[in-house]
């Protein structure tokens, strides 16, 4: 059995959502929904002797909780009835019987269209609304329907005794029913009352709301407070049926849909399986990522979740599965009909041949733009956005894993002491151009930003290094140089550099600082290339590098590395360290790059000097902008006049050529 406070989690959101306990066979054990998320799982990590014997022994079974957040506690409830049916859960008591979901049915394949609440197998040529959670629930909305589409709800053997007796049920006495069986309306006339219902329950529902709203008010007006009155009812029960659940979608709809956030560093992917119109399944994850853009950081996502069909493309037989509702629909584990992106990827035309060629049929890539399909999107990517959230606050941990983490590294390296003050370092570029370096700082385990410091990398002719060791060559030499003469902090960026000797009474010079550890990105390689710069400089500094790809440790010198576990607080301590730097250099990278484009278009300008380029771009604020602006708003800038603002506009529009 499990300790309960082995997998408890310290982050939980305070939004309304169903949770998941998983045993450690992988198997869900238990489904919940909660208003919040926060309250509700805290409870089950209080004193066990406090518990009710059943929970006490499921959470002792459970080894992991994992949730999805949503909209609303409509939307946690029917997400839960409907994982409760996918996963039958050993520890839930509710929902045990094998019936499947309540719909709301219209029967357009029959002459006069019957409204009705079923449960049976889906018939073509009907439409069907839901499911619903309750029958009393779709029962509830029927009636409030039939107020205002008042159209056939009796069973067949009840219309035939109507029509052969010439009088109506209840129904049609009370103006709930149009009665067809007796000729009050035609057979086309009541299709078309049916045709309203559908229209209805297939949009949002405000237009046919602010309709009978406006005949409310024009009655009340007129003083035909009966009428009023009645439109009063209509709108009120209209009201109530248009509240419909964004997780439940129409029933003919497999799609996989997928949630991207993302940094310069990682991307969160959250992905909710939707087969025969429910969330069948739901699965997340965090990777690291390079400088890329969201079209690109998508097609990589589909060619890599979907690249495993291709050795063995789907077959009907092994594509299709059927559900406790009865109805049937795409495996979870299989390429669906459609798959729902936040944006185009890179290739799309070409990734649906593969992906269709992998399906045996088409597939559509679509990105949702309005209704139930665009809010469940965006639930999907609420749920992205917090699982990254939630991956950045477990890297920078509280203090006991801070200790630990630090504790872990002295064990490991050998070290005297814990390493209290580490320094990382890295370095970006552009195929070689614009090179800089950065060096982050942790103090006890801990970010300390002001002491980060950036670096332009030169080389021996002024046009940078050759490759990434010749510029970490060159970025640790210019560190521990500075090091050595103990000279002033803000020497370490060439940002900004301060000249400013140090004084006896001035405070101790951050970069003087001597680091307890120097960790950098990178393998043997990279590691044994620093190691003969802290020889040659004379410096007693310890170096490792974590090398991405297997996230190993290098010691300089050593034949193998120092392999820690995934779970190690040391070893997301590093990774913390080790992406932190790799933002930082990106980070400044851009701004640099960013700066020589700018320059580069404004350099081009005969009569523009660097005075006024700063003035310019200090009045429009980019460059972008001044590209944009009018003769007239350039005019207003200080210092230019109408010739140079014509030379501007003349200049610039054949740089953006």
């Amino acid at each position: 059995m499990a300790d309960p406070q082995s997998y408890r989690p310290t982050d939980i959101p305070a939004n309304p959502g169903v949770y998941r306990f998983i045993d450690e066979e992988g198997r869900v054990i238990y489904v919940g929904k909660a208003s919040s998320l926060r309250n509700r799982l805290s409870n089950y990590f209080q004193d066990p002797a406090q518990l009710h014997p059943r929970t006490r022994a499921m959470v002792f079974t459970a080894v992991d909780v994992k949730w999805v957040v949503v909209g609303s506690e409509i939307e946690a409830l029917t997400l839960e009835y409907a994982w409760i049916k996918e996963f039958a859960p050993r520890f839930n008591v509710m929902y045990r019987d094998d019936k499947s979901y309540p719909y709301l049915t219209i029967t357009m394949s029959e002459q006069y269209p019957r409204v009705l609440v079923t449960r049976n197998a889906h018939r073509r040529k009907d439409k069907y609304y839901g499911p619903y959670t309750k029958v009393w629930a779709v029962r509830e909305a029927l009636d409030l329907l039939l107020r205002v589409f008042p159209m056939r709800s009796c069973t067949k053997g009840v219309f035939n005794a109507a029509q052969r007796s010439g009088r109506p049920c209840l129904n049609g006495y009370i103006d709930r029913c149009a009665a067809p069986c007796v000729g009050r309306v035609t057979d086309e006339e009541h299709r078309a009352i049916a045709r309203e219902m559908i229209a209805f329950l297939d949009s949002s529902g405000e237009d046919l709301i602010k309709e009978k709203t406006a005949q409310m008010k024009q009655a009340a007006l007129e003083q035909d407070f009966e009428k009023a009155a009645r439109l009063r009812d209509d709108v009120a029960a209209l009201t109530t049926v248009a509240e419909r659940n964004s997780v439940v979608l129409d029933p003919d709809i497999d799609a996989d849909i997928f949630g991207l956030e993302f940094d310069e560093l990682e991307a969160s992917v959250q992905v909710f399986f939707v087969r025969g119109g429910r969330i069948r399944g739901q699965r997340g994850w965090v990777t690291s990522v390079e400088d890329l853009g969201e079209a690109a950081l998508l097609n990589q996502l589909v060619l890599q979740v979907y690249g495993e069909y291709a050795p063995m493309p789907t077959t009907k037989k092994r594509s299709q599965a059927r559900s406790v509702d009865d109805v049937e629909h795409t495996a979870t584990d299989a390429i669906p009909r459609e798959i729902w992106l936040p944006a185009m990827p890179e290739d799309s035309e070409t990734l649906e041949t593969w992906l269709s060629q992998l399906r045996g049929a088409r597939v559509k890539i679509r990105v949702p733009q309005r209704g139930a399909k665009a809010q469940l999107a965006e639930t999907v990517h609420t749920n992205a956005v917090q699982a990254l959230q939630r991956h950045k606050i477990q890297r920078a941990g509280d203090i006991t894993e801070r200790s630990q983490a630090l504790e872990e590294l002295r064990d490991g390296l050998g070290l005297e002491r814990a390493p209290l003050r580490i320094e990382c370092y890295d370095i970006s570029h552009t195929q070689g151009t614009h090179q800089v370096g950065s060096m982050v700082v942790f103090e006890d385990a801990r970010a300390k930003k002001s002491d980060y410091r950036h670096f332009i990398v030169r080389g021996p002719d002024g046009n940078g290094a050759r490759d990434d060791t010749a510029a970490m060559d060159e970025v640790l030499r210019r560190r521990l140089a500075r090091l050595q003469s103990g000279a002033a902090a803000d020497d370490a960026s060439d940002d900004e550099p301060n000249e400013l000797p140090e004084t006896e009474t001035s405070k101790p010079r951050k970069f003087a600082y001597k680091p307890d550890l120097i960790v950098v990105d990178g393998g043997l390689p990279q590691v044994n290339a620093a190691q003969r710069v802290v020889d040659e400089m004379g410096a007693d500094v310890t170096i490792i590098g974590l090398a991405k790809r297997l996230e190993e440790i290098w010691i300089p010198g050593e034949e193998f590395p120092v392999i820690l576990s995934r779970s190690s607080p040391a070893l997301r301590l590093l990774q913390y360290l080790r992406d932190e730097s790799h933002r930082f250099a990106i980070t400044f990278h851009r701004k640099k790059r960013s700066k020589a484009m700018t320059r580069s278009a404004l350099d081009e300008i005969p009569g523009l000097g660097p005075a006024k380029q700063k003035s310019l771009l200090k009045h429009f604020g980019s460059l972008a902008k001044i590209k944009a602006a009018t003769r007239e708003d350039l005019l207003q800038a200080p210092g230019i006049g109408p010739a140079l603002a014509d030379v501007l506009i003349s200049q610039l529009a054949k740089h953006n050529e």
